[in-house]
């Protein structure tokens, strides 16, 4: 009972619903765990990427504001008034009240036109201040070694940072040289800058960017600037995690720092971590659901599927069992599916034959249809390949592909000369072998273009001397594999049929003037043609002792024997004798 309730769930439908369940989690789990990786890696990057050109689109408006700071000052350093008044200053002429007066109105004009400005204050090179009006000293001012710094940057704009006096002000100084005087020192110029001026909220780059990222400016000593985080940040404490991930409260941030190349002053951006995860939780939702939703319809169109592979199966099951019963009956049913209805169909053709083999000799029947499609077999008919290609050549021919048509030509007749079976044609006259081997030629350069030429020397006497068929092509395939092919430069084939230095014979030869060979491997060449064979498949030596094999088959050992001479980079000859008054002697 246990055995049967296992046969029941071990039916094709089951395997073929599980093969696909199990096909479908495998692939599925391949594509989310790829997918999953990549994207998850593609958004991590993308927002990191955000970050960083929002911390350097950050930087460089920060920088461009400084500089049009810079730009104002440089305005007032070279105005003619205050170069004027500072020039009498550094003659000893010291400015008049009225004089003191008329500065400040040129200064307060630039006040006028510029934003985040407190004060502009200019002074003398002995520290003392000309405007405001008020008498003041540079040095009771700023420290000392700020005053220096300005002096050691020649007429630059220095930016010291947070007031020591006044907390919500930053600090500029400027040397002013005097151009009449050829930039001789002639006093200081002093901006005194409110950090709502550095405000950083107008520094995202996009509606996300203020949403999520906070950003704080610090001065070189680490003062803080301008912020638009809300929370306490200890300097250090980030300084010290730069590009890493810092948690301030009870929320978690990555810090992105970028310094500013006209003060020295850092950038802080803070990103919440949730932020560059936010991409990678919804991709994993959407993973998990699309895989859900893919694993249900997969399994319903398996379930489906598998029902209607099976069902037309176990109705011809059915069909069959029921021939134990009698004779033989087709099976009605249909599918929609091909493959099952040519099943059904191929059944009831083999019911069909069956009843009509059992109501006749059935052993007979059988011998017959064996015996005839051996029969069939045995008469194929290779007169269709020619005649296919003889189409092929007028098809050529009438659209002007000569070319093309003569390598079809030499083909037809190729296949022709090798595929003929009669035994009267086992023997040919050179010259048909001459006229195959220069249709392998013909194809040959097809392929080799202009690597390839050859050249047939024979006498029309010696054209008559018959020959075993296929002695000379395989020469010359050998001449083109390891002699022609093996040079970059043209090669050329030499055919020569010339009577023999011995009395009665004829001479035929086939020459390259390839790379030719050393005394070691020619050695191993002659060996393998007085074997009949070659140890590599792949080695020169598989033709030649062939063809050596065969010159000893037709002829006695006295009459056919090939030879070879070949020397390293002077090419290659292969030649042997044959005799002239026909067949020779069998061995």
């Amino acid at each position: 009972m246990k055995r049967l309730s296992l046969n029941r769930w071990n039916t094709l439908r089951n395997q073929i619903l599980l093969g696909f369940m199990l096909v479908m989690v495998i692939v599925l789990a391949l594509v989310v765990f790829f997918v999953y990786n990549k994207v998850s890696v593609l958004l991590r990057n993308t927002a990191e990427r955000h970050i960083e050109q929002t911390a350097v689109q950050a930087a460089g408006k920060l920088d461009a504001s400084l500089k049009q700071v810079d730009t104002l000052t440089a305005q007032i350093a070279t105005n003619a008034t205050v170069q004027r008044f500072l020039t009498y200053e550094v003659e000893g002429q010291p400015i008049t009240f009225s004089e003191r007066q008329l500065l400040q109105q040129e200064v307060r004009k630039y006040e006028a036109y510029a934003t985040g400005i407190r004060s502009l204050e200019i002074y003398t090179t002995d520290y003392q201040r000309l405007s405001p009006l008020d008498d003041g000293s540079l040095a009771s001012r700023v420290p000392r070694e700020w005053i220096e710094l300005a002096d050691s940057v020649q007429g630059q704009l220095c930016w010291f940072g947070q007031d020591a006096q006044e907390k919500d002000l930053v600090i500029a100084l400027r040397r002013i040289r005097l151009v009449d005087q050829s930039f001789a020192h002639g006093g200081y110029l002093l901006v005194r800058m409110e950090k709502s001026y550095f405000d950083l909220d107008g520094h995202s780059t996009s509606d996300l960017g203020r949403n999520r990222e906070s950003m704080l400016l610090y001065d070189q000593v680490g003062h803080m600037l301008a912020s638009n985080f809300t929370g306490e940040v200890d300097f250090d404490y980030i300084l010290q995690r730069e590009g890493e991930m810092v948690t301030l409260g009870k929320q978690d941030y990555i810090s992105v720092h970028k310094q500013s190349t006209a003060t020295g002053w850092r950038v802080v951006m803070l990103t919440p971590v949730d932020y560059t995860t936010e991409g990678i939780s919804v991709l994993r939702t959407s993973v998990l659901v699309s895989g859900i939703v893919g694993a249900l319809l997969f399994l319903v169109l398996s379930l489906i599927l598998s029902t209607m592979i099976t069902r037309p199966i176990l109705q011809l099951i059915k069909a069959m069992r029921g021939a134990r019963f009698g004779t033989l009956k087709p099976n009605q049913a249909t599918s929609s599916t091909m493959e099952i209805n040519e099943l059904n169909n191929t059944y009831n053709q083999m019911v069909g034959s069956l009843n009509e083999l059992i109501e006749v000799v059935y052993q007979k029947e059988i011998i017959q249809s064996r015996t005839e499609l051996k029969a069939l077999q045995a008469q194929i008919n290779p007169h269709f390949l020619f005649n296919t290609l003889e189409a092929f050549y007028w098809a050529l021919e009438e659209k002007g592909e000569e070319e093309l048509a003569q390598v079809v030509v030499a083909m037809s007749g190729l296949f022709r000369y090798v595929i003929n079976r009669k035994d009267e044609d086992e023997w040919v006259t050179i010259g048909d072998e001459l006229e195959h081997a220069e249709r392998y030629l013909t194809i040959m350069k097809m392929r080799l273009l202009d690597r390839l030429t050859w050249r047939i020397e024979a006498e029309d006497d010696s054209r008559k001397i018959l020959i075993p068929k296929l002695l000379i092509q395989p020469l010359v395939e050998n001449a083109i594999l390891h002699g022609v092919e093996q040079k970059l430069e043209p090669g050329t084939i030499i055919l020569r049929v010339v009577p023999s230095s011995r009395l009665g014979y004829t001479t035929i030869s086939v020459t390259d003037d390839g790379p030719g060979m050393d005394e070691g491997k020619l050695a191993s060449l002659h060996l393998a043609i007085e074997r009949g064979h070659s140890e590599s498949a792949k080695g020169s030596g598989v033709g030649l002792a062939n063809v050596g094999r065969r010159i000893r088959l037709y002829y006695a050992a006295a009459q056919g024997e090939i030879k070879v001479n070949s020397e390293k980079g002077s090419g290659t000859t292969v030649s042997f004798d044959i005799p002239n008054h026909g067949k020779g002697e069998a061995k």
